[in-house]
């Protein structure tokens, strides 16, 4: 039997479930703004965890990495207790801005649209 979903898919799965409880819960980093996790990536040799995340403006982004960053050690050592692993991948923080980048392009095609309609509609 193939194995469609990997150990490193597996404990990423994992890790996106727990970092977001921990981070919602346990951090109480004014810096922090409401991160979202949007994604996991570990390493096939389990020993790094790249976090994608995000936030609603973009200006916090960078406090907010650096909170995330500065927290790191103690995230790794929560996570440690409630994983089944021998060793816990180290957490690297990522600013993922693709949401905000599609959000400013649906605001731009939404504007060429309605302006196209007026244009449209004066002929």
């Amino acid at each position: 039997m193939p194995q469609d979903y990997s150990r490193s898919d597996r404990l990423a799965s994992q890790i996106h479930r727990e970092l977001s409880a921990l981070i919602t819960h346990s951090l109480k980093d004014p810096r922090l703004a409401h991160p979202s996790i949007l994604d996991v990536q570990v390493t096939r040799d389990l020993s790094l965890a790249k976090v994608y995340f995000s936030v609603l403006n973009a200006e916090d982004s960078e406090a907010t990495q650096q909170a995330l960053n500065h927290a790191a050690g103690f995230l790794q050592r929560e996570l440690g207790k409630v994983i089944k692993s021998r060793n816990t991948p180290r957490l690297r923080f990522i600013f993922d801005d693709t949401d905000i980048r599609g959000r400013t392009m649906d605001e731009l095609i939404g504007s060429v649209i309605a302006k196209d309609q007026r244009n449209s509609n004066q002929e």
